[in-house]
């Protein structure tokens, strides 16, 4: 299993959201390319990217750090969401060098989108399921849509998407732990990867999600923990993989 180490931009710097509000946000680091290589020299197999400022406007808004961030890391592969909405938007990653573009809002509210930029790129897309009380946000988390998260997701695997990423909204950023229930039932509706986010604080995080990889849960995803050191990145690596297995990247 994969611990995956976020990266959340805003306004070219790296912070990080309490429960997705915009407004309470902490700077942790105004080098994001640092920020990154600190992350790969302690282990890090994936790294996850956020372009918040481009997930509230609905267009790419901190591309060009991320553009840098996969130019300074050409071997670790990168999932990059935020503000992607268009082919031509997912084109100019995929030529940066960002292996996977996480889908949210269009992935809602347009429902032909996913089926055609899967059929156009092929195991490089990834829909991201921001869920509050079992319904899915969109526009950066403000509004909450009609669906369940469950149903959707089934539909997006018939889709053809490569994973998707559970985020329980009113967990993250807030260390007070996992949402385990919720994404085993996730993970347990659909064949495809699963990665949790939201919530993890610590090794007892992981250690609960390790033991629901054989169902489905491919990596965790984490931001405020190693930011604040309540989760030890290494460490939580190092212990994914005793206990999960040595995880592929591709």
């Amino acid at each position: 299993m994969l611990v995956i180490p976020a990266i959340d931009l805003k306004a070219g710097k790296c912070v990080r959201l309490e429960q997705g509000q915009m407004d309470r946000d902490k700077v942790y680091s105004g080098d994001p390319v640092a920020t990154a290589r600190r992350w790969v020299e302690n282990g890090a197999r994936r790294l996850h990217i956020i372009d918040l400022d481009g997930a509230t406007s609905g267009r790419p808004v901190n591309a060009a750090v991320i553009h840098a961030i996969a130019e300074a890391f050409p071997r670790i592969p990168i999932q990059v969401g935020g503000g992607i909405r268009d082919e031509d938007t997912i084109q100019e990653y995929l030529d940066a060098g960002v292996s996977y573009v996480i889908i949210g809002t269009k992935a809602v509210t347009a429902s032909h989108f996913v089926a055609d930029i899967c059929m156009e790129f092929p195991g490089h897309v990834i829909v991201g399921l921001d869920v509050r009380e079992g319904r899915v946000a969109i526009e950066g988390w403000s509004k909450l849509s009609r669906h369940n998260a469950v149903e959707i997701a089934q539909q997006f695997q018939e889709d053809g998407v490569a994973a998707l990423i559970y985020t329980d909204i009113s967990r993250d950023g807030m260390l007070n732990g996992i949402n385990v229930d919720a994404t085993v039932e996730l993970a347990r509706s659909v064949s495809i990867p699963v990665f949790a986010a939201g919530g993890i604080t610590n090794l007892d995080d992981i250690r609960a999600l390790c033991e629901y990889c054989d169902e489905g849960i491919a990596g965790a995803i984490t931001g405020r923990a190693i930011y604040e050191g309540t989760l030890d990145f290494g460490r939580a690596q190092r212990l994914a993989d005793e206990l999960a297995g040595d995880a592929t990247t591709s």
